[in-house]
């Protein structure tokens, strides 16, 4: 048995646009200054939280719930507004199920918010199981995300880890997977390769080229 678990924002879908606006709405209403949606790409990866820690200015750190109360209102309403898949991982994805392998998603977003993208963007696909950011569990690079999608399966299953920043090869490492590091995201190929990938995808086909091998 296979299954293969994907991170969401900058490995599924790109989410960049729609994150910055929201933190940015956030910040401005705080009378805070924005940042440029490129610099968003090194902050994202640990959660919203931890999201709006990083966008705050080092004298306003003790505001973060509060940014995090008005991103989380402005970003529930707008997390579709630009955000769409990445070329060809629809059929990636369609690809590995038809062949047999279980498909998950693990991802610090938000749940609630992750289930919605997957489902408004992915609508005809079977994931296993879509879970996110939850008060119930610590996030990635934390293992409990992991062990709770292959909680019921066989012993025996070849587990993949597919990401696009050193959290989710982090996150393959602390769970014993097999990472697939992909270079389309927000993150470089050279923080990937630093991590430790196992494998690196430069494209979406890669990545059923290194698990149905």
């Amino acid at each position: 048995m296979i299954t293969a678990i994907f991170d969401l924002d900058g490995t599924i879908a790109d989410t960049i646009q729609d994150l910055a606006d929201a933190v940015n709405h956030g910040l401005k209403q705080l009378g805070c200054p924005e940042h440029s949606v490129e610099s968003y790409k090194q902050m994202v990866g640990n959660g919203a939280r931890k999201l709006c820690i990083r966008a705050l200015p080092e004298s306003r750190k003790s505001e973060a719930e509060k940014l995090h109360g008005l991103f989380r209102a402005y970003y529930g309403m707008h997390y579709l507004d630009n955000t769409k898949l990445y070329p060809d991982i629809k059929e990636t994805i369609e690809k590995l199920t038809e062949s047999g392998v279980k498909v998950a998603v693990a991802t610090n977003k938000p749940q609630d918010v992750a289930r919605q993208v997957v489902k408004s963007l992915l609508p005809d696909t079977e994931f296993y199981k879509v879970l996110g950011g939850c008060d119930e569990r610590p996030k990635k690079p934390d293992p409990a995300i992991i062990r709770e999608i292959l909680r019921e399966l066989p012993k025996d299953n070849k587990v993949f880890m597919i990401g696009d920043s050193n959290v989710d090869i982090q996150t393959a490492k602390n769970s014993g997977l097999i990472s697939i590091g992909c270079i389309w995201g927000f993150r470089s190929r050279e923080e990937l390769e630093a991590e430790g990938a196992d494998f690196i995808a430069v494209e979406s086909h890669d990545i059923t080229d290194i698990i149905l091998r």
